[in-house]
């Protein structure tokens, strides 16, 4: 078993696994230009795709998609006043929210919860496909060879990450905005419980909350349905995704959505910082992107623990903050909140913060390394991904002495 004493500890594994979808893209990167060996070409990972689910990765057959009901609602705005004069157009509710409270008012317009919440986050989990496919062949992609980068499997990660960049950033901010507008400004956690149940949306705040589980479920579509390439943290992701749109649902489906707005915050502006410093680690900006990382590790620290713990810390000791009379699971009343629903809020809050303090410790290892090492000048070719692409090195006889020559391509 000589094999089996020099095999690392798992953390350490997983700190140096270039594949892993935190450490990998901090691992020193090959030189932008360097003489390094060269691989055969690169594809990058496109499986096959069944034909009913070619909207995940085809931009064009997901616009096709969007533009029916669109079409649909237009020729109906169109033809209806002649028909059948102020009939409301049922393709609105594909793509438009519904559920408005009767009786409010223009003014303070609310809503809430509706069946066809399902139609529109299934309409906007192909609305994000399209975004996501097109800003990465559209935008990221040019941007990534722009600044040298040439390795297809690179440049996919590079175009994941500069949506996530996109994504969190208008998030963050429209999560925040929407927080401003509530009494839980800023985690004034008592305000979870107190008046529950609310639900009663502004449209804007239920229009957040469908918007974001779209983006979840699109998510977790695609990595198990297998159509982007797996990494090797793939059931670190998969529990982290199910977490997220457990959250979602229950904070919805119960009525909690200020805390549901909270938990968002707390994870999206963070996850900027994150995709960002992964950004300039690819584009090798190294003073820069350990500036970033050290910032990114406060930000991280105070929304994704603190701010976690802080929440975790309410359900716990402010759950009896929560009206009697809505002390009970009554569907029709709209209250939920029975006493054992406490652990069912709890926990998976708990789960989402094992996972994260899992990431934090394995950033701490990166940022301990980034500070001991200054692996920024490390030009070693330890890229991610190459240890786990389907390419074969292209090896090549130099002269009659029969040495190897490998070229690779970054």
């Amino acid at each position: 078993m000589p094999a089996a004493k020099n095999r690392p500890a798992p953390l350490t594994a997983i700190q140096d696994d270039p594949t892993h979808h935190l450490a990998g893209p901090f691992l020193p990167q090959t030189p932008l230009g360097s003489n390094t060996p060269q691989r055969a070409h690169s594809p990058s990972h496109q499986p096959p795709v069944a034909p009913y689910l070619r909207w995940a990765v085809q931009p064009a057959s997901a616009v096709k998609l969007l533009l029916i009901p669109l079409v649909l609602y237009a020729n109906w705005e169109v033809l209806a006043p002649w028909v059948s004069p102020g009939l409301p157009n049922p393709f609105a509710n594909i793509f438009l929210i519904t559920g408005r409270v009767p009786g409010s008012s223009d003014a303070d317009p609310r809503y809430q919860k509706s069946w066809w919440d399902l139609v529109f986050i299934t309409y906007y989990v192909i609305f994000w496909s399209f975004v996501r496919q097109s800003l990465a062949s559209r935008v990221a992609t040019p941007i990534a060879r722009y600044f040298g980068l040439k390795k297809p499997a690179k440049i996919d990660r590079f175009a994941e990450q500069f949506y996530a960049v996109v994504y969190f950033g208008a998030f963050g901010a429209w999560g925040w905005r929407i927080m401003s507008q509530l009494p839980t400004y800023w985690y004034r956690t008592k305000y979870f419980w107190i008046d529950y149940p609310h639900w009663d949306m502004q449209p804007e705040l239920k229009h957040y909350q469908l918007m974001q589980a779209a983006y979840w479920c699109q998510q977790l579509i695609v990595m198990v349905l297998g159509l982007e390439k797996p990494r090797k943290d793939y059931n670190e992701l998969i529990a982290h995704h199910v977490v997220t749109i457990w959250l979602i649902g229950w904070s919805y489906l119960i009525n909690l959505t200020l805390i549901g707005n909270a938990v968002f915050v707390s994870m999206d502006i963070p996850d900027v910082f994150l995709a960002f410093s992964k950004l300039l680690n690819y584009i090798q900006w190294n003073r820069a992107k350990i500036v970033a990382f050290v910032f990114f590790m406060g930000v991280w620290t105070y929304f994704r623990h603190y701010l976690n713990l802080v929440i975790l810390w309410s359900v716990w000791n402010e759950y009896d903050l929560v009206p009697e009379t809505s002390r009970q699971w009554v569907w029709s009343q709209g209250t939920y909140l029975a006493g054992w629903m406490r652990y069912q809020v709890f926990i998976p809050l708990l789960l989402l913060q094992f996972i994260n303090l899992f990431w934090y410790y394995l950033m701490v290892r990166i940022l301990y390394r980034a500070v001991k090492t200054h692996d920024a000048t490390d030009t070693r070719s330890d890229d991610e991904d190459d240890g786990d692409d389907d390419d074969s090195t292209d090896v090549r006889h130099n002269g009659s002495n029969g040495a190897k020559e490998t070229k690779k391509e970054k």
